[in-house]
């Protein structure tokens, strides 16, 4: 059955569908786990990969917030793009270009966390899982893997572009916004793995 909280009450034609969903889980690093702990809200954010129809987190298990969630609490998973800002010519229509989601259910624990983390891996760094040793079995018995399923009636997308609503004689428009890695600053070894030049652009050949 599909819950009222899937779906927009305010601006519905801002809503998007599946694939933008999948874009923007695909493109976005960090997003906010959320939960209530002993009657309190909680929320921390996490970097996550998508692996096909769920959402992988990580973290350590000796975090106790963590294991109240991998026993079957509901929580909901954010995720916030920002693509613009919107300049009007009054402050009460200035606005911003975004993408945004949320994802709500229960996360399972997931049984092959070697290859989960190397999903998660090859999402932040994509190469770098093979120019690093194998994960050991201590590391891997240190950290918890979770698996939060996207279900349909379970999430919601919107997204805003274009320019302001209003029209207007003075100068309005959009001021672009993105995420551009700078030069990766060296603490040892003499030069960076091909993983981390091609984030900034630098790799060239083949």
């Amino acid at each position: 059955m599909t819950s009222p909280l899937g779906a927009l009450t305010r601006k519905p034609d801002r809503a998007t569908d599946r694939a933008a969903l999948d874009e923007l889980l695909d493109e976005a690093k960090v997003g906010t786990l959320s939960t209530v702990v002993d009657g309190l809200p909680w929320s921390v954010p996490m970097l996550f990969a998508r692996d096909g129809n769920a959402i992988l987190l990580h973290g350590s298990t000796g975090a106790g917030a963590l294991r109240h969630v991998a026993a079957g609490a509901p929580v909901t998973f954010t995720v916030f793009a920002m693509d613009g800002l919107v300049i009007a010519d009054t402050l009460f229509d200035h606005s911003a270009n975004y993408r945004s989601a949320v994802v709500r259910g229960t996360l399972e624990l997931v049984d092959d966390a070697r290859s989960a983390l190397e999903v998660l891996s090859d999402k932040l760094i994509p190469g770098r899982v093979t120019e690093v040793r194998e994960t050991t079995r201590k590391e891997l018995a240190a950290t918890v893997v979770l698996r939060l399923p996207i279900v349909d009636g379970q999430w919601i997308a919107k997204a805003r572009a274009g320019g302001p609503g209003i029209e207007s004689s003075d100068w309005t428009g959009v001021v672009p916004m993105r995420t551009v890695y700078d030069e990766p600053i060296t603490y040892s070894g003499a030069t960076p793995p091909d993983s981390v030049l091609a984030l900034t652009g630098r790799l060239t050949g083949p």
